[in-house]
């Protein structure tokens, strides 16, 4: 279970995981080792799996971005393994209804989303997709800070 402190280093580290693990620690109220310590258990877990820059595609020149329904005949996870090798593909949602996945593409140009479409449609067990083109993107899911109950202390013997 995670407890308080768990939950501030998370939202911490969601917040900005730049600087020294001291400048961290400072800003949590905690000693750097108990900081180092919570890290690397929390790491351990496969709770924090990684850290990276959150980018902004469209300073990079990705200005056409759109999710891209894919509905498959066939075995799915092929399909997806596939998608998931191309280059401009965000992410893969493997999801319940209508279709089988959504995919989250930035392109270029126009151009380059089409080719990216079609060589997705040319997929043995693609049966068709449907695009929706992303007019703007109001929250990124690196904006998403996950907000963690802290499991509750345990009552001591003489409660």
């Amino acid at each position: 279970m995670l407890d308080e402190l768990d939950s501030r280093i998370i939202e911490e580290l969601c917040i900005s995981s730049q600087g020294s693990y001291r400048q961290i620690a400072k800003r949590l109220g905690v000693h750097p080792t108990t900081l180092i310590q919570r890290i690397k258990a929390l790491e351990d877990a496969g709770i924090i799996c990684g850290y990276r820059a959150t980018i902004d595609y469209l300073k990079l020149g990705y200005e056409f971005m759109a999710l891209v329904h894919v509905y498959v005949e066939g075995d799915v996870l092929d399909v997806q393994g596939k998608i998931k090798a191309m280059d401009n593909v965000l992410a893969i949602f493997d999801v319940t209804g209508e279709c089988d996945s959504i995919i989250w593409v930035a392109c270029k140009d126009r151009d380059e989303f089409s080719d990216m479409v079609k060589r997705i449609v040319a997929i043995h067990g693609v049966k068709k997709t449907n695009t929706y083109v992303i007019l703007n993107l109001l929250k990124d899911p690196n904006q998403f800070i996950p907000r963690i109950q802290a499991a509750e202390a345990a009552p001591s013997e003489e409660e």
